[in-house]
């Protein structure tokens, strides 16, 4: 019984606690290749609003960066209430049949970056969720 007890004392912490943890991330953005004709960016620049997680609002854009390195998925003024094990990734559809792994979250709120793997094609990949 007494381990029965610390066993629901633990999963009860290990579900609730993240809700009441806040993690700032503020990284820098990355520094967007420039177009040698001009001082505009050399590709236009895609925007997207978050998409909602069931159980987890958020809220902010993102912006898709093409870097010297790659593209890079930048979210900022982000804002969400923490949970175990989210994640970023990109998907192809709504409900996320074929989709690419971006990474852990790295915070509840800010601006970061998260590379986005090379050869990926964005016109299929269109939705950005968490």
């Amino acid at each position: 019984m007494i381990l029965f007890a610390i066993i629901a004392i633990w999963l009860t912490y290990y579900l609730i606690s993240p809700l009441f943890i806040e993690i700032e991330v503020q990284e820098e953005a990355p520094e967007a290749i420039i177009s040698e004709d001009s001082e505009t960016e050399s590709s236009e620049e895609l925007v997207f609003d978050i998409v909602d997680t069931p159980g987890h609002e958020a809220e902010g854009t993102v912006r898709i960066i093409e870097t010297e390195s790659g593209l890079v998925a930048r979210y900022e003024n982000f804002s969400t209430v923490n949970g175990p094990n989210l994640h970023v990734y990109i998907a192809k559809d709504l409900e996320a049949n074929e989709y690419i792994d971006l990474g852990p979250i790295k915070g509840t709120s800010g601006n970061f970056n998260y590379e986005i793997p090379e050869d990926t094609d964005l016109s299929e990949y269109r939705y950005i969720m968490y």
